[in-house]
């Protein structure tokens, strides 16, 4: 899972109205100054009920040694308040030493804290060498029709229709361009593509358009949270005449490769699949990997093995269970028993499985069940390289979540091998 984030799931909880509403900007600064002040019992009074039994201090304590980590807030901007639901969402932009921060607090209308999460500020993106400006159009769209999400479409100038690629995000609320810090590796991705004689569709992922909303949604799957929006994109695609609809791809980063098979499953026309550091394993396993990555005590291991053994218990009838390792129990359920290697192996169309070897977040343990899952497939190509990390972009050294603050763009030679397979 993306680490730059912390995000809290938290159901909204009945209280006595007061004679005045309360100003929810006002509740949102607060909460973010008790958060920088590292007054985690007073802001954890803030939640309701429910949630203060899930977030404890402990935990928040937690999401304060990251912000420390970017240094001084140097300055706190205005907070915007919009209401999309019931909830109303307060952004307020945060300018720390290393790296602007947007809050972004939903808050009921009682007062209460709902949810809060972290975003990547403003950051400036200069187009990698490998795109070619002037070689594609640029379009904004919209499809789905509860959850209606906006996307922005490129198309390569010249006579199509042309083979397309529909991108899926990784774990958490990601915007289109799948940014993490300066970082836009989904920008890279499609401007790369689209330079190259590639139609590509990226879009706002559901968690991010709708965080309230989904916040506030009892049972939450991955269906919800990803394929439902994937398979609407996909049939966007088929309605474009500049589109090959014989020649649409899903590719699907961390978490959207890890679901990317059995979206095609359920689509049963794609071309192929293009799973970009995509786990093959159940979430709960991948997560103990990281935390040993990452240098969690034996004790913490323990704890995060003991959890992951609750994960495998639930059962069909334990919808009801509390969070576990972050995922309700609706989630868990959802994945019961999914196996995406074997998956794969009965999807049609072809296959190609890109890793890179420094990538942290899906371990190369992973890359190999892809590898000798698919062995026997004549239409799968598996390839790794050792020089990159999650966001596919190059370093040296041990990967880590630091690394990500640096700029940097998709390597061109993934841009260029998958042009090739899409293309050939």
């Amino acid at each position: 899972m993306i680490l730059r984030c912390a995000v809290l799931y938290l159901a909204s909880a009945g209280l006595a109205a007061a004679q005045a509403a309360p100003d929810p900007g006002v509740v949102a600064r607060k909460a973010l100054d008790l958060l920088l002040a590292s007054k985690f019992q007073e802001l954890h009074q803030m939640f309701n009920p429910d949630g203060q039994k899930v977030y404890t201090t402990e935990m928040l304590s937690k999401i304060d040694g990251q912000l420390k980590a970017w240094g001084p807030a140097r300055n706190i901007g205005a907070p915007t308040v919009a209401r999309p639901g019931p909830n109303f969402v307060v952004t307020i932009p945060v300018a720390f030493a290393s790296q602007n921060i947007n809050f972004i607090i939903a808050v009921n209308p009682e007062g209460r804290v709902a949810l809060l999460l972290q975003r990547p500020g403003d950051a400036q993106w200069q187009a990698p060498s490998y795109v070619k400006p002037g070689s594609y159009k640029e379009s904004i769209v919209t499809f789905g029709d509860e959850w209606k999400l906006p996307g922005t479409l490129l198309i390569p100038n010249g006579q199509g229709p042309f083979p397309a690629v529909v991108l899926v995000h990784d774990s958490g609320p990601n915007d289109r361009d799948e940014s993490v810090f300066a970082n836009k590796p989904f920008r890279d991705l499609a401007e790369g593509l689209a330079s190259r004689g590639v139609a590509v569709l990226r879009y706002e992922k559901r968690s991010r358009e709708y965080a309230a909303r989904m916040a506030n949604k009892p049972n939450v799957t991955v269906r919800d949270e990803t394929e439902q929006d994937a398979l609407k994109a996909i049939a966007l695609m088929r309605t474009r005449s500049e589109v090959n609809p014989q020649k649409i791809y899903l590719l699907g980063h961390g978490l959207g490769g890890y679901v990317a098979p059995r979206i095609a499953e359920q689509d049963g026309k794609l071309a192929g699949v293009i799973i970009v550091e995509g786990t093959a394993r159940p979430p709960e396993d991948v997560m103990i990997d990281q935390a040993a990555y990452l240098g969690a005590s034996p004790q913490d291991l323990e704890t995060l093995k003991g959890r992951a053994a609750r994960v495998k218990a639930l059962e069909p009838g334990d919808s009801d269970s509390p969070r576990i390792m972050g995922m309700t129990a609706a989630f868990i359920l959802d994945l019961k028993g999914y196996d995406p290697v074997a998956t794969a192996k009965q999807i049609s169309g072809r296959i190609l499985v890109i890793q890179g070897e420094r990538d942290f977040q899906t371990p190369m343990k992973d890359f190999t069940l892809w590898k000798t899952g698919l062995a026997g497939r004549k239409d799968t190509t598996v390839t790794s390289y050792p020089a990159l990390n999650h966001l596919l972009i190059a370093g040296q050294g041990k990967s880590s979540e630091a690394e990500y603050r640096k700029p940097g763009h998709v390597a061109q030679e993934v841009v260029d091998d998958i042009a090739k397979f899409v293309t050939q």
